[in-house]
């Protein structure tokens, strides 16, 4: 494999203590992310959220589910002329919003708080 094609190119060896690889191998497991993914975002300055469980996504599914209902009423409503669908829509919109920020203060990592930034 030809480095100059990725995007890292830059290999990186460090040395760690039996405790920091096993503090590095169980934040990757709690947050579900490759060891690589868990240094770079702590490079930049983000801290990883833990993985949540199958609970979290199996509410997501039914969220997304709800949302792709909303807007196909929105549709039909609109097609058929018997529906106040501006309000339809912007509830459908309000949803998508929700289900945006449930993932983002669930999943996305955050932004730090060291001082060395």
């Amino acid at each position: 494999m030809k480095t100059e094609n990725r995007k890292r190119n830059i290999p990186i060896r460090v040395w760690l203590s039996r405790s920091e690889n096993a503090e590095l191998n169980r934040k990757a497991k709690m947050t579900g992310l490759p060891k690589s993914t868990v240094i770079r975002l702590l490079l930049k300055s983000y801290e990883p959220k833990e993985k949540p469980d199958a609970r979290f996504y199996e509410a997501m599914r039914q969220l997304s589910a709800i949302g792709n209902n909303i807007n196909q009423l929105a549709l039909k409503a609109n097609a058929l002329g018997f529906v106040d669908t501006p309000m339809l829509k912007t509830e459908a919109l309000r949803w998508h919003r929700f289900q945006a920020d449930i993932e983002a203060v669930f999943l996305r990592p955050g932004q730090s708080n060291l001082k060395w930034q």
